[in-house]
């Protein structure tokens, strides 16, 4: 179940702080990263079948999307909102599972952590 390899992770406060970017991506980079690393690789050794990103990158980079498939304008713009401003932070108390129907995204699970 996913919920045992996610449930015995224990919560965790997260800041974002940084933008980065990937091809076509503008992202907010957590810190730390590694509970993310950890829950990642917790799931994918679960269903090694099922890696993330279907196997296409090496390394798991944590990130949260902010932007995608945009002009490089709009990339620069919309970071220069995001280091304007103080540094989002997050408390991390459950992993929510989408699924999508080929249109649109929906949630169908939560996972408390509970470690």
């Amino acid at each position: 179940m996913v919920g045992f390899a996610i449930g015995e992770h224990s919560p965790f406060t997260v800041r974002f702080d940084r933008c980065r970017r990937f091809p076509d991506v503008l992202y907010l980079a957590p810190t730390p990263d590694q509970p993310f690393r950890t829950l990642t690789e917790a799931v994918a050794a679960r269903w090694p079948e099922a890696p993330p990103y279907g196997g296409q990158f090496a390394e798991i980079i944590p990130h949260l999307t902010v932007a995608h498939d945009q002009q490089a304008h709009v990339y620069d713009e919309v970071e220069a909102a995001l280091t304007a401003g103080p540094p989002v932070t997050a408390n991390v108390a459950s992993v929510s599972l989408f699924v999508s129907d080929g249109d649109r995204w929906h949630q169908h699970a939560v996972f408390p952590l509970c470690g």
